[in-house]
């Protein structure tokens, strides 16, 4: 037993006798250990938490590839127009 469940054994013992304190204690015990093997199933550990930081930087490299197609695309589409637009008023 720890200290706080001795204390708590303790201040029960006094007031609802040895066994019922100490049974009240265990389920009591039980309950937490329960809980917190609950608990264990939803938190993130250091290799969860690495794996989707691997799966986040694969990611950004991904859209920084698709970005700077798109920015290509972009950029000779404006120098198209850019060229277009000269020809227009001083081509001849």
């Amino acid at each position: 037993m720890i200290v706080s469940e001795i204390k708590l054994y303790e201040l029960l013992k006094a007031r609802l006798g040895t066994q019922e304190a100490e049974a009240f204690v265990e389920i009591l015990e039980r309950k937490v250990d329960s809980k917190f093997d609950d608990a264990k199933q939803t938190i993130a550990t250091k290799e969860d938490i690495a794996k989707l930081e691997g799966r986040l930087e694969a990611k950004i490299i991904e859209n920084k590839a698709d970005t700077l197609k798109w920015v290509f695309i972009f950029l000779m589409g404006q120098l198209a127009a850019i060229i277009g637009i000269v020809k227009l008023f001083f081509g001849k």
